[in-house]
């Protein structure tokens, strides 16, 4: 639908492409124009970082920041031990309470390069569903809020019935997923007052659920807000690259590949990159994403500045735009390339080149290295590697050696 926001949170939302549907544009918008309002999402603890799938989300709270209101990061401690079955084929491993607050940990330390929390009316705050899930009496919660759910209406959203379509098994455990999400919308209005959930549009029966519960029990109006599931133009999903997710925290991706993947975007997808995961004016990201042949790489790279900067700072994004013109445009190695440390113990009398790419990241296998070397596109020191069966000793790396997959893919290799 066409929608003309007033407040300024919407306008930006809408303009730059990140909303697929709202629960109710007009109030919401109303809402939004009286006063601070105070919205979440969550974020399952499933791993110790999140990668850039959760970006558009990330950026939808920084919005929210910058246009006054509050966001609240709620970290599913409760729900990440039951696991979101949404549109996914099995069940996810179950996590301890220790690996799952280890996670949490390291998420954290993503929000602070967006958001900035405070105790401040629009200070962002991190609340832990666990606070209120961990401790319920599960014949109380039955009785007080399991009578609001119909199991009928339950069976008819997408994400369960495309799983029972398929005849795949769901678990009761997982059918409770949407219970409890719904309980945390219903939590987060009594304690914050909470007025809007935002997530991906594979949330919308969770986030209506959530609405639902909040007015029969509270008789409050909430509001719910979407994104487009983003696949790149080749039909990809977001977050993942040749060699894996493409995590936010540094330690679990490097700057210099996180700045790479984003230099590496296709030509159809800049401008909408741009609008969604940078603050360029839309303008500007008009303009760069309507560049075409060699001129496109200068938006590429803009792209990629911008958003590094964000998540690692713009010292972080300067090295890695400088260590990409040191490699490809100089042919160099490159101060902030990936690099593989290896005592002499880890060589021995040799380690074959095929093992060098796997332990690099470069490959994920043997397999696929050595089919990497036959397809010529592996090279060393910048000359084509043609020997799966190559060995290197301590002696050929008195010097760092320069590892290469394909014309973008590089690391280095030195002895300890």
């Amino acid at each position: 639908m066409t929608y003309h926001a007033k407040s300024d949170f919407m306008r930006v939302m809408l303009e730059r492409g990140f909303v697929a549907d709202c629960t109710d544009y007009q109030a919401l918008d109303e809402a939004l124009i009286k006063g601070v309002v105070p919205a979440y999402i969550g974020f399952d603890a499933t791993a110790s970082s999140l990668h850039v799938g959760s970006l558009i989300q990330i950026m939808m709270l920084r919005w929210l920041q910058k246009t006054g209101h509050k966001p609240i990061v709620l970290m599913g401690g409760g729900t990440t031990k039951v696991g979101d079955p949404s549109f996914r084929a099995d069940e996810r491993p179950l996590l301890t309470d220790k690996e799952i607050n280890e996670n949490i940990a390291g998420i954290k330390a993503v929000f602070s390069s967006y958001v900035s929390f405070g105790d401040g009316e629009n200070d962002a705050v991190m609340v832990n569903n666990a606070e209120w899930l961990d401790g319920l009496n599960y014949l109380s919660f039955l009785r007080d809020i399991g009578r609001h759910f119909s199991v009928n209406r339950m069976l008819a959203f997408e994400s369960v019935k495309s799983r029972l379509d398929r005849e795949q098994s769901l678990s009761f455990l997982e059918f409770n997923y949407m219970i409890l999400q719904a309980y945390d919308f219903l939590e987060l209005n009594r304690r914050y007052g909470c007025l809007l959930q935002m997530g991906g549009s594979d949330q919308w029966g969770n986030i209506v659920n959530g609405i639902d519960l909040t007015r029969r029990v509270l008789e409050n109006q909430i509001f719910g807000l979407t994104t487009p599931l983003l696949t790149t133009s080749d039909g990809k999903k977001m977050g993942k690259s040749q060699d894996g997710a493409v995590w936010l925290n540094a330690d679990m991706r490097s700057p210099y590949e996180f700045w790479q993947f984003w230099r590496n975007t296709t030509d159809a997808d800049v401008g909408r990159f741009l609008k969604l995961y940078t603050e360029l004016p839309i303008e500007e990201c008009d303009r760069l994403g309507a560049l075409e042949g060699s001129e496109i790489n200068a938006a590429k790279i803009c792209l990629a500045n911008e958003i590094t900067a964000l998540a690692h700072g713009a010292d972080a994004a300067q090295a890695a735009e400088a260590t990409a013109r040191e490699v490809f445009e100089k042919g160099g190695v490159g101060d902030d390339l990936p690099t593989l440390t290896l005592s002499r113990d880890d060589i021995g009398d040799g380690i074959s080149i095929v093992q060098l790419f796997v332990k690099s990241g470069l490959s994920k296998s043997g397999k696929d290295a050595k089919r990497l070397i036959k397809e010529n596109g592996a090279k060393i020191n910048d000359q084509a590697l043609t020997e799966a069966g190559r060995m290197i000793t301590v002696d050929d790396l008195s010097d760092a050696i320069k590892l290469s997959a394909g014309k973008k893919r590089h690391a280095l290799v030195v002895l300890n």
